[in-house]
């Protein structure tokens, strides 16, 4: 169904439905079938069959997002680091050097540092505050430029308007993981980046029961990425496309909420006098405040915080704390908590730890879709003066 005039409400509930819907059905039914009957002679691109990320749950979840991103087309894949390998894999081969904003998510901090080197392909970190220094890492043979929206896990945001107009400026491609603003707050090919990746785990799913990726962009990219990811595998299962699509169809209503009590809580914990340091971008003293205003609609439910007293106070509250659940991950509708010095930044060195700013003492939290006044209640509880 054509929503290019609708909202993003509407947009998440009707775009991409199948027209006329398969039997009626109102729910898209899950097609549990790797293949798929074609008629003899047809085009290798006329199959359908699971790996080819081609059958009805793939293709109504691929119009959807293109719709939810304004881009020309977007891809699903079998998780978020299935989407940030592909894509990197894509565009750069041997030989190739690309740019990274130096504080990335841990897992892609490792892919770029030590797997990507192994193959060929050189990175050199850059300084996403620090525009003006992006000049001298450019070489011969810079292929790309990768950042992240918000990072992870102290919600730093870089200058993303200087990344595209030096991708431009150079002829790279750039690419941006907008996993934490989600299209809901921040649509980047609007700014002008080329590819947009998401961890769908997280807010676009938004139930902690999946895993998968998002790769949407310019067309041209996409058939590329495509091509690879058939030949790497990273497909998405029909269940978990039938339960992806599902929750897409909240993700206004829920991201409405989680911006609305993230907020809350971040003010909060500034104002509650139990905290050495508070990272949420929608306060004020944030150091990236004046940039997430700019460029986003919402600051998502996602923030960390440093209590006074150290490593031992915040084992502490994590152990006292009633309804945050602890675990990995982020963006379900349920509170988390966890200390990314020991989940997704332990592949880390200390002393790289130490470089991205992540101590032992520091606490992210996924804030949820619960009452905010409840979550305050028992954070209250569990924090000491």
């Amino acid at each position: 169904m054509s929503t290019t005039n609708h909202s993003m409400e509407t947009r998440c509930v009707h775009a991409g439905e199948p027209v006329p819907r398969y039997a009626g059905a109102v729910s898209l039914p899950i097609f549990q079938s790797s293949t798929f009957e074609n008629e003899e002679g047809c085009a290798y691109d006329d199959l359908k069959y699971i790996r080819l990320n081609n059958t009805p749950n793939h293709k109504a979840l691929h119009e959807k997002l293109a719709a939810l991103e304004n881009t020309e087309a977007a891809l699903v894949t079998a998780s978020g680091m299935a989407a940030i390998s592909t894509a990197l894999l894509s565009v750069l081969k041997s030989g190739d050097h690309f740019l990274a904003q130096s504080r990335l998510y841990g897992g892609t901090f490792s892919f770029v540092a030590e797997d990507l080197p192994r193959w060929g392909i050189e990175v050199s970190w850059i300084d996403g505050d620090d525009p003006a220094s992006w000049q001298s890492a450019l070489r011969p043979n810079t292929k790309a430029i990768y950042v992240e929206a918000m990072t992870n896990p102290l919600l730093e945001v870089m200058d993303l308007e200087a990344a595209v107009g030096f991708a431009r400026e150079n002829a790279l491609v750039s690419l941006i993981d907008s996993t934490f603003t989600t299209p809901f707050n921040f649509k980047p090919a609007e700014m002008g980046f080329d590819l947009i990746l998401h961890s769908a785990t997280k807010y676009l799913n938004g139930h902690s029961d999946i895993v998968a990726g998002v790769i949407a962009g310019r067309s041209d990219l996409i058939k590329t990425v495509l091509h690879t990811l058939n030949h790497l595998g990273g497909s998405l299962d029909p269940h978990a496309a039938f339960l992806f699509h599902r929750g897409l169809k909240t993700l206004a209503v829920r991201m409405e909420r989680h911006n609305a009590n993230g907020l809350a809580l971040a003010r909060w914990l500034a104002h509650s006098g139990r905290c050495k340091k508070i990272y949420y971008p929608g306060i004020e003293t944030h150091a990236s405040h004046e940039r997430a205003r700019r460029y986003f609609s919402g600051y998502s439910g996602m923030l960390a915080f440093e209590p006074k007293g150290g490593a031992e106070v915040a084992r502490a509250f994590i152990e006292k704390v009633r309804l945050p659940i602890i675990a990995p991950s982020l963006g379900g509708v349920e509170t988390l908590v966890t200390r990314p010095a020991f989940t997704s930044h332990a592949g880390l060195t200390p002393e790289q730890r130490e470089a991205q700013g992540i101590t032992d003492s520091l606490i992210r939290v996924s804030v949820g879709i619960e009452s905010v006044d409840d979550l305050i209640a028992d954070f209250y509880q569990a924090l000491p003066l």
